[in-house]
């Protein structure tokens, strides 16, 4: 399976959730790693967008494709499942506690989760601390300039 994940150009290289840990997202707390990707390159903009303006619009983003293999489990958690709030902003602390748990549990690499950005589509969020991520691998990456139009 393909997911894309939009990072600014300097931190494309490596896949570690150490950005994520640093401080704390929908999905985890702050000291948590997570490496956030998106089911399509569309999802994976908006989720980076809704954070900017044109102010503060890097031009440096590139778009990375990752392969997750078909015989990496994931889990899945339907939007029937979540608290009422799960996709509010700010973000709700039950939504750090279940990718937390996720973490920990490390039963699965990845973590299949509604999106909050964009309605019927999915984030799939991968634990860099489970045996099967060294099988996760990124396949390629290029250039992806933000239409300015989207900050007006």
């Amino acid at each position: 399976m393909e997911v894309f994940r939009l990072s600014q150009e300097k931190y494309a290289n490596i896949l570690s959730g150490k950005g994520a840990a640093l401080r704390g997202a929908r999905w985890n707390s702050v000291g948590s790693e997570l490496i956030y990707t998106a089911s399509n390159r569309s999802l994976a903009m908006a989720d980076v967008a809704v954070h900017l303006t044109i102010a503060t619009l890097p031009v440096d983003f590139v778009m990375m494709t990752l392969e997750i293999p078909d015989t990496i489990e994931l889990s899945k958690i339907d939007v029937f499942n979540l608290p009422l709030n799960w996709n509010a902003f700010p973000h709700p602390s039950t939504t750090q506690q279940i990718g937390d748990s996720f973490i920990i549990e490390n039963k699965y690499c990845v973590l299949h989760v509604p999106s909050s950005v964009t309605k019927g589509d999915y984030n799939l969020l991968i634990n860099p601390k489970h045996p099967d991520f060294k099988h996760i691998s990124i396949i390629n990456t290029e250039p992806f300039p933000f239409d300015r139009r989207m900050f007006k």
